[in-house]
């Protein structure tokens, strides 16, 4: 694990818990100054991520905003650059899922999944490219999902936001690449976390994960950090436009 010198700055988003938070720690613990954003209800905890990314001697800003708010969004990138004068790496992660049925699914629901999956990733992304055009830098790793892959019962408006994200990245992909800045998509499996509780309450169906999974056991946070720290890097200065499964081999079943 090597430090970066001079440090970067990466904003991460949804990072108060979950794959944002071990996100955001990991970059961290690889020598990133991070900024790391979430809703105002989830404030006390995004505190507690900013704490711990400070007790490793690297620099923490937090970023209230809602994802999904074209004017919050532009009001945080603005706030970050004041502060860090760079934004070189962005992780766009939150997300929402809120299970249904398609013939029950309320139209408020579609619309609030996708409006904070999809659109918070374009939102974000939109408004950080014209500091990382003017660097001549950057990287965008959008955390997708399986999901947006193959899909599940009930996750119908989750699963299209997740594919939505797989083809804005390829687009933006092509369209970003000659100003020095790559768009990746980390695609996670079955994740214990709190959203990920929605496939794993049942212990019978959390079971059913794990024999599906080739690793036979359900991931963790931290097993999505290396993809996305690899993809911020200069290691993945050639790689672009690319959706990289990490759950280990539940694709395979």
């Amino acid at each position: 694990m090597t430090n970066i010198t001079p440090p970067r700055t990466a904003l991460v988003t949804g990072a108060s818990r979950g794959i944002g938070r071990a996100i955001a720690l990991g970059l961290a613990r690889r020598g990133y100054d991070v900024a790391v954003n979430d809703v105002e209800r989830q404030k006390e905890e995004l505190q507690n991520v900013a704490d711990a990314i400070r007790a490793m001697g690297r620099g923490a800003f937090v970023a209230i905003a809602d994802v999904s708010d074209k004017k919050a969004v532009q009001k945080m990138i603005s706030a970050i650059i004041a502060e860090s004068d760079r934004i070189d790496a962005v992780v766009n992660n939150a997300g929402i899922l809120i299970a249904s049925d398609v013939e029950h699914l309320p139209e408020e629901t579609w619309d609030a999944v996708l409006d904070v999956n999809a659109k918070g990733a374009f939102l974000v992304t939109q408004a950080v490219l014209p500091v990382m055009k003017k660097q001549a830098y950057g990287r965008i790793v959008n955390i997708a999902s399986i999901g947006g892959k193959h899909g599940a019962p009930e996750q119908a408006h989750y699963s299209a936001s997740k594919a939505a994200i797989m083809g804005f990245t390829r687009v933006l992909a092509q369209e970003v690449g000659e100003a020095g800045i790559t768009a990746n998509c980390v695609c996670p499996g079955i994740i214990a976390t709190e959203m990920g509780r929605t496939n794993l309450d049942d212990p019978a169906v959390s079971e059913a994960w794990r024999q599906k999974t080739a690793m036979r056991r359900i991931g963790e946070p931290e097993d999505v950090v290396g993809a996305v720290a690899f993809l911020a890097s200069d290691d993945a200065a050639f790689i672009t436009g690319q959706s990289l499964n990490v759950d280990g081999g539940i694709v395979l079943s």
